[in-house]
Formats: C-alpha cells, sequence, structure tokens
C-alpha cells in the first residue's frame, strides 16, 4: 500500500476516532446534568423530615399546612403543566372534598383517617370527572378559554351556594371539626400530623411521577407539546385531558380532606376563586411541568407570607406581589429554572442505554 493511500486511510478514520471520545464525554456530562433532580428531590425530603426535629411547635403546625398545600399544588401541576389545562377552579375538589370530610365528622361522628382520606379523595375525583366531562368530552374539542373559564364559574358558583346555605354553615363556615383518628389514636397538631401529611405527599409525588414516566405520561408530554399531532398516533386528546383532570382532582380531594381535619374548620374561602388563584401562583412561581417546582414555589410562598406578615405587617402584600412579578417577568420557566436544565425541566423518556443509531449526544 502505498503512503498516498495510507494518509487517505488514516483522513478518513481521524475524524471518526477523535469523535468518539467527544460524544461520550458529552453523554458523561448529560448523565452527570441529570443527577440534579434526584439530589434536589433527597436534599428536600431530608430537609422535610428534620424539620419538627429543629424548629418550634407553632412552626410545625405552619408547615403542616405547607405541606398540604403542597399536595394541592401538585394536583394542579399535573393538569396544567403537563396536560395545558389552566384549571382557574381546582379549589372545587379541594373545597368539595373539605365539606364533604367536615359534613362525615360533624353529621355521623366519623373521623378515622381510613374512612376520611378515600371519601375525600373519591368527591374530587367524581367532581373533577363530572365537570371534564361537560367540559372536556363534548362533540367539538373544547378551547383553552372555555375550560378555564368553565372550572372558575364552578368555583364561584359552589362558593355562592356554600355562602348561602344554612345546612354548610353559610359564611362562617362548619367549624369545630374533631380530630382524624386511626384506630384509638387522636392525631393532633404537631409532628405526628407533618410526618403523616409529608409520607402522603411522597406518596404522591412519586406516584405522580412514576406515571409521567410511563407510556400514559409519554402520551401527556405530547399532548402539551402539540395536541393536534398526537392524534395522528391514535390518541384521543380529549380523553386524555379527561383522565389526567379526573387524577388531579382526586388528589386535591385528598388535600382538602387533610386541610379541614388539620386546620379544624372548613369555610368558603376553600371553595372559591382566591384559592384557585393562590395555587396557580404557587406553581407559576415554582415552575410548571416539573412537580418539584410545584412544592418550591409553595414552600417559598407560604414561607415568605409567614416572614413578610411578622415583620411588615403593613405592606406585606404589595412586597410579595413585588417579588413575585420580578420572578415571573425575569424566570418565566419559575424558580426551578436556577437549578435544573430545560432537558431536565422537560424530562426525557425510555431508558439510556437504548439510543438509536442516528441519535445524537
Amino acid at each position: 500500500m502505498s503512503h498516498q493511500s495510507t494518509d487517505k486511510a488514516a483522513a478518513t478514520l481521524g475524524p471518526q476516532v477523535v469523535e468518539l471520545p467527544t460524544r461520550r464525554t458529552k453523554d458523561l456530562a448529560l448523565s452527570e446534568s441529570r443527577r440534579i433532580l434526584p439530589a434536589l428531590e433527597i436534599s428536600m425530603f431530608i430537609v422535610a423530615v428534620l424539620v419538627p426535629l429543629l424548629l418550634q411547635d407553632y412552626v410545625t403546625v405552619f408547615a403542616t399546612r405547607v405541606l398540604i398545600l403542597c399536595l394541592f399544588a401538585l394536583s394542579f401541576d399535573l393538569v396544567w403543566g403537563y396536560a395545558g389545562i389552566l384549571s382557574l377552579g381546582q379549589s372545587l375538589f379541594f373545597g368539595m372534598a373539605g365539606y364533604g370530610v367536615a359534613l362525615l365528622s360533624r353529621d355521623f361522628n366519623i373521623s378515622s383517617i381510613f374512612v376520611v382520606f378515600p371519601v375525600g379523595a373519591l368527591i374530587g375525583f367524581v367532581a373533577s370527572l363530572l365537570l371534564a366531562g361537560f367540559l372536556l368530552l363534548g362533540r367539538h374539542p373544547s378551547s383553552i378559554v372555555f375550560v378555564s373559564l368553565g372550572t372558575m364559574t364552578g368555583a364561584y358558583a359552589a362558593d355562592r351556594l356554600a355562602g348561602g346555605s344554612s345546612y354548610l354553615g353559610g359564611q362562617n363556615g362548619i367549624p369545630s371539626i374533631q380530630l382524624m383518628t386511626i384506630g384509638p389514636y387522636e392525631l393532633n397538631e404537631g409532628s405526628t400530623f407533618y410526618y403523616l401529611a409529608l409520607g402522603i405527599l411522597v406518596f404522591v409525588y412519586l406516584l405522580s411521577r412514576f406515571l409521567l414516566r410511563s407510556q400514559f405520561g409519554l402520551a401527556l408530554a405530547g399532548l402539551r407539546e402539540n395536541e393536534y399531532r398526537i392524534g395522528f398516533f391514535g390518541y384521543k386528546a380529549q380523553h386524555l385531558k379527561a383522565v389526567i383532570f379526573a387524577i388531579s382532582g382526586a388528589i386535591a380531594g385528598m388535600a382538602g380532606s387533610l386541610y379541614a381535619f388539620h386546620e379544624g374548620f372548613v369555610g368558603t374561602n376553600v371553595l372559591g376563586v382566591v384559592m384557585s388563584t393562590q395555587v396557580v401562583l404557587y406553581v407559576l412561581f415554582g415552575g410548571s411541568g416539573t412537580l418539584v417546582g410545584a412544592i418550591i414555589g409553595t414552600i417559598v410562598i407560604e414561607a415568605l407570607s409567614f416572614w413578610l406578615s411578622n415583620s411588615f405587617q403593613d405592606v406585606w402584600p404589595i412586597i410579595l406581589g413585588v417579588l413575585l412579578l420580578l420572578v415571573i417577568m425575569f424566570r418565566p420557566a419559575g424558580l426551578v429554572s436556577l437549578l435544573l436544565s430545560e432537558r431536565e425541566r422537560v424530562g426525557t423518556f425510555g431508558r439510556p442505554g437504548k439510543r438509536g443509531k442516528n441519535d445524537t449526544a
């Protein structure tokens, strides 16, 4: 073989030899970046476990309320961040479950968690499924504006109905709800209720993460990116929306039932548009479509509200509003975008080892 042919072969093989380490380096860098989300989740869990051990009792009570609101925020993130449904009446399912379990306690003396919790989830599931049948499963696809206004109207109507009903306590609500029980034991405010709320939140979070990494989650990702194209793969977009809407309603019902027994009171404020707007801010501030962003947003907003209301009693809502506005202006993807890359926020599907030959790093 001549020297010229040898040089040509080396020139041909040279770029391939150099390119392989480059791709491997990119793959390693990508795999390292994907570890940020698990590390963030584990760190948040460890901190949450230590909260009752390090802080005073009244802070633990406040933190328990925040965990319940985190569960509520997860329900909204599922429909908005993954299915593109702007449910401005998410508090409808939260409040209906709260009122439902409060009536069980008042009229039937039922406070067992083994009854209250499933009933709250069932109320939220049935209510959201019925509303989805009306708003999403029509002959023609529903617009975002129609669904948003429809859910908001439902929450407003429920608020007015509860406020005018003497059976539901009117504007005074249903006070003095008895303590939730596990067998013969009563769950008082404090570390016991806190760890219960934390366990439920972690369970629902992991279940949601598993669901969104399944084939159903892949269909939801396609629905989020392009609703019209997903139909070419045989999926019915409106049916997918109805399913995730019903699941989110069940989670909101769980949160509402826990909230009623933790606070010992349920009123019209848990049904109205104000509560729905609050959960929108949680998810928008933390980052929609990430699950962990909903939790971060809820914790940060509630913690800021708690601190500002004690330090600046007259102007704290203005300060909080300005902070929210600044984050939304300069970080449209939410606070979670400060920690996670776009690839990790959007998510990936499938196993890393099963890439195609034409996939690039």
